[in-house]
């Protein structure tokens, strides 16, 4: 062997010694042995276990709580939580001593210096200009025009062979494509064509989800060993280094091409970039706002944030309503009641943003869905001064808190009972309007200042595509599929989603 096999099987001994001190501690301390399939290997794997419930049994057996030391050279030393009081209390109330830290960035490197690792005043300052793009008008035409014409230039396209061959499709697939292909409009104004009825591999999208597993890992793998590989450029870092570069030059290439536009006063339709090279000012609060480094960083960021979450979001949608029929019927007599159906004498196939905002029962289910399967399952920040937490738990200096919010959505404690009942009643008021829930209770979209900018972007993009999928299409489950949550930092289904489909009103 060379030295740096040595290295790397050193790299691998070292790895399952953590594992068994850990499967050791994890029993004397919270109770529980880890699954049988998960003790015979040195680390968590999603193709056998579902990390995600595991956890929530475990913050149910713990009040809410608990706290993880590993050993000193694992870099696993934690609290986890879900408990409600403790979310106001670090997301909010003390917000000031909680931030995303060194770690973090670290772990998400490619985020760089953008608004979602971003700490203390760069980050205050990207988010009022990110709230200010949230707020021109321009950039709601352009969701709207450029999902609209994904719609029905492709989605549609791509459900009618699938509806007339009759074969399986994964339509968790197909909304990967459709979210990446629209994000990619509205931010560099480039449609990739991901969404094509030959399925291709394009090069942009296969990169960003090799970053995606590279970051998974580094979730699962002790920090000391992934820096290693990543230090000697083997296993997962050295794809994930690779498929960095393949995204850093697509960025690079669509920034010179809107900058090269510009100059030559060629016409453009809008776009984040567009909407950055053309302001005003050149600089706002220290930051420079049309330099590369900046779009480059700002388009990333919005990229990984616009197309999982919406993507996710769709997936489980489609799951509740097609293993629960009622639902189904109940969201199609609400749009025939409220929805301008026909147009010039012919059927609509999708509708206007605002025709949609008078779908109550659609937003109903689309909370329920995201209380149960949130896009973004957990989080996590650092202390930056030693704290007490409502609960009790002492907090030191430097300490990872993660907190779940794929728990958050299953505790009885939060949601009753019935909290594992798909129910989108609890969230209609006798009124017929939705019902205000607390975001520390409702976590989905995080809370307190750094609570989602975009989550009215979210609703109104997962109804748009929603309703013009259910209004043309029948959904049919594959017979006793597996609906089985990802180990991920994005909650998707672990094996895709299997559906078939068919019109639902004969041309």
């Amino acid at each position: 062997m060379t030295r740096l096999d040595y290295v790397y099987v050193g790299a691998i001994i070292l790895s399952i010694l953590v594992w068994i001190f850990w499967s050791n501690r994890w029993k004397k301390n919270y109770g529980m042995k880890l699954p049988k399939a998960i003790r015979k290997i040195p680390g968590f794997s999603s193709s056998v276990y579902n990390f995600h419930e595991m956890t929530t049994r475990l913050l149910r057996k713990n009040g809410c709580t608990f706290r993880f030391k590993g050993p000193w050279f694992s870099g696993m030393d934690f609290l986890m939580t879900c408990d409600p009081i403790n979310l106001n209390y670090f997301l909010n109330t003390n917000f000031t001593n909680y931030h995303k830290g060194n770690d973090f960035r670290d772990m998400f490197e490619p985020l760089r210096d953008g608004i979602l690792a971003a700490d203390s005043d760069n980050w205050r300052n990207q988010r009022r200009i990110v709230h200010s793009l949230f707020l021109d008008k321009r950039f709601k035409a352009s969701i709207e025009r450029t999902l609209h014409h994904k719609i029905s230039n492709a989605l549609f396209s791509l459900l009618e062979n699938a509806s007339n061959s009759g074969n399986v499709v994964d339509l968790q697939d197909i909304f990967q494509r459709l979210t990446f292909d629209n994000i990619c409009l509205i931010i560099f104004g480039f449609d990739p064509n991901c969404l094509s009825l030959d399925f291709p591999q394009v090069a942009i999208q296969t990169a960003f989800h090799e970053m995606q597993v590279a970051v998974l890992y580094r979730h699962l793998l002790p920090s000391t060993i992934w820096k290693l590989q990543r230090f000697l450029q083997i296993g997962k870092e050295k794809s994930f280094r690779k498929a960095w570069k393949v995204v850093d030059q697509f960025v690079a290439l669509h920034i010179s091409k809107e900058r090269h536009k510009l100059l030559t006063h060629l016409e453009t339709d809008f776009n984040v970039l567009t909407y950055f090279l053309t302001s005003i000012a050149d600089e706002e609060n220290g930051i420079r706002i049309k330099s590369d480094r900046f779009l480059s960083d700002m388009a990333f960021n919005l990229l990984t944030a616009g197309r999982d979450t919406i993507a996710s979001a769709l997936v489980w949608f489609f799951w509740v309503v097609g293993t629960h029929p009622s639902v189904e019927n109940k969201i199609l007599e609400e749009m025939k009641a409220n929805l301008q159906t026909e147009s010039n004498g012919k059927r609509s196939t999708s509708f206007k943003f605002e025709e949609l905002n008078k779908l109550i029962y659609l937003h109903a289910v689309i909370c329920e869905v995201l209380r149960l399967y949130p896009s973004l399952p957990f989080n996590h920040i650092v202390s930056i001064d030693e704290d007490t937490l409502p609960s009790g738990h002492h907090i030191p200096k430097n300490l990872m808190v993660l907190y779940s919010l794929y728990s958050t959505g299953r505790m009885e404690q939060i949601w009753g009972k019935d909290c594992l009942e798909f129910k989108p009643e609890r969230w209609i008021s006798k009124k017929g309007e939705i019902v205000h829930v607390p975001s520390y209770k409702y976590i989905t979209f995080n809370a307190g200042p750094r609570s989602c900018l975009g989550k009215n972007l979210t609703f109104i993009q997962v109804k748009a595509i929603a309703s013009a999928i259910l209004w043309n299409y029948c959904i049919q489950v594959v017979q006793n599929y597996p609906a089985q949550p990802t180990t991920s930092v994005v909650l998707y289904m672990r094996n895709g989603f299997k559906i078939r489909l068919s019109k639902r009103f004969a041309s």
